[in-house]
């Protein structure tokens, strides 16, 4: 199984980091930065105007810059891709 990976951004030196998702909704992305003991879990929520998702962890501010609405097509067509495999 491969997990999926998203790219963000740390907002305060502009480095962009791959992290594993580990639960993805509509109104929260859950992701999990670094490996193994060391690993740290940050929930993303939508901004006001639904253009990116933002979090923090450790205290640092990080972006995931992709719309509600491209998350939302994500999902249906990974919900589509799930249904026809049946």
């Amino acid at each position: 199984m491969n997990p999926e990976k998203i790219t963000v951004r740390a907002t305060t030196s502009g480095q962009t980091l791959e992290v594993v998702v580990y639960d993805k909704g509509l109104d929260r992305i859950q992701v999990v930065l670094g490996e193994g003991v060391h690993s740290v879990r940050c929930d993303l929520t939508p901004t006001r105007n639904g253009s990116a998702y933002v979090g923090n962890a450790m205290g640092r501010e990080i972006v995931y810059e992709r719309s509600r609405e491209d998350v939302k097509a994500d999902l249906a067509r990974a919900a589509g891709f799930r249904d026809t495999r049946r």
